[in-house]
């Protein structure tokens, strides 16, 4: 099987409060707004974050974005009004930090030098 693209879905109750959120999460407006529920950002040429309006599922997903260097990102959201949680550590050498947004969905926020 091969896969052309792979998206996150972020469901949430109130989609321009989520927009705006994330907007100033990836420090950008969305790439597209196909429908009034919808909005993507293509991060990756083949990896893309949608978010959804879908208030049953409002807060039941976890987002892992990997970013070359997290303290510099960390400085970047907080210059944006968005403070991440204590950086962590996972495995020998991956650092960590996780927020979430207006809804309770866990965005997590990934270095990993290994990589």
């Amino acid at each position: 099987m091969d896969v052309a693209r792979v998206l996150m879905v972020a469901p949430v109750r109130d989609v321009e409060a989520a927009v705006a959120w994330y907007e100033r999460l990836l420090g950008r407006p969305a790439d597209t707004r196909p429908m009034p529920s919808l909005a993507d950002w293509h991060l990756t040429p083949g990896g893309w974050l949608q978010v959804f309006q879908d208030p049953q599922r409002a807060g039941s997903t976890l987002l892992n974005l990997e970013v070359p260097e997290l303290d510099r990102a960390l400085a970047e959201l907080a210059e944006r009004g968005q403070n991440a949680g204590p950086v962590q550590t996972g495995g020998e050498r991956t650092r960590f930090a996780q927020l979430r947004d207006p809804d309770g969905n866990l965005v997590t926020l990934m270095e990993n030098p290994v990589a």
